[in-house]
C-alpha cells in the first residue's frame, strides 16, 4: 500500500511577488502620504499591509519552504533536553570562572609585553 503525496503547485509565483512588492510599496507610500495623520493610524496601516504581504508570501514556493523549515525546527526543538536549574547555574559559574581566569592570564601577558616594550624603547 503506497500512498503518494502530491507536492503543492505554486502557480503564478511571479505575480504573487509583484503583489507583495506592491503591498510593501503601498505601505511605504501611505505612511509618507498620510504623514499628517496620527502615528498610531499609520502604524496600524503599515502592520495590516505588512501582514497581508506576509500572507501572500506564505502561498509562494519560498513561503511554503519556510513553513516547512519552521515545522522542522519546532520538531527538533521538542527533542532538546533542557538543563535543570542547578545544571544551568553550575554551568554559568563554570563559564564565569573560566572567563575570569582567561582575563587574568591575558592581563598578565599584556603587562609583561608592555614591560618588555618599555624596556626596549628606553
Amino acid at each position: 500500500m503506497t500512498t503518494k503525496v502530491e507536492a503543492p503547485e505554486f502557480r503564478l509565483d511571479f505575480v504573487k511577488w509583484l503583489v507583495i512588492a506592491a503591498l510593501i510599496a503601498l505601505a511605504v507610500f501611505g505612511n509618507s502620504y498620510f504623514s499628517d495623520k496620527p502615528v498610531i493610524v499609520r502604524v496600524i496601516g503599515v502592520i495590516v499591509l505588512g501582514a497581508a504581504a506576509v500572507g501572500v508570501a506564505l502561498y509562494t514556493a519560498k513561503g511554503h519552504a519556510f513553513l516547512g523549515l519552521v515545522k522542522a525546527a519546532r520538531i527538533e526543538l521538542r527533542k532538546v533536553v533542557w538543563p535543570t536549574k542547578p545544571e544551568a547555574n553550575q554551568t554559568t559559574l563554570l563559564v564565569l570562572g573560566v572567563v575570569a581566569v582567561a582575563s587574568l592570564i591575558l592581563a598578565l601577558i599584556d603587562s609583561i609585553l608592555g614591560w618588555i616594550t618599555s624596556q626596549v624603547i628606553q
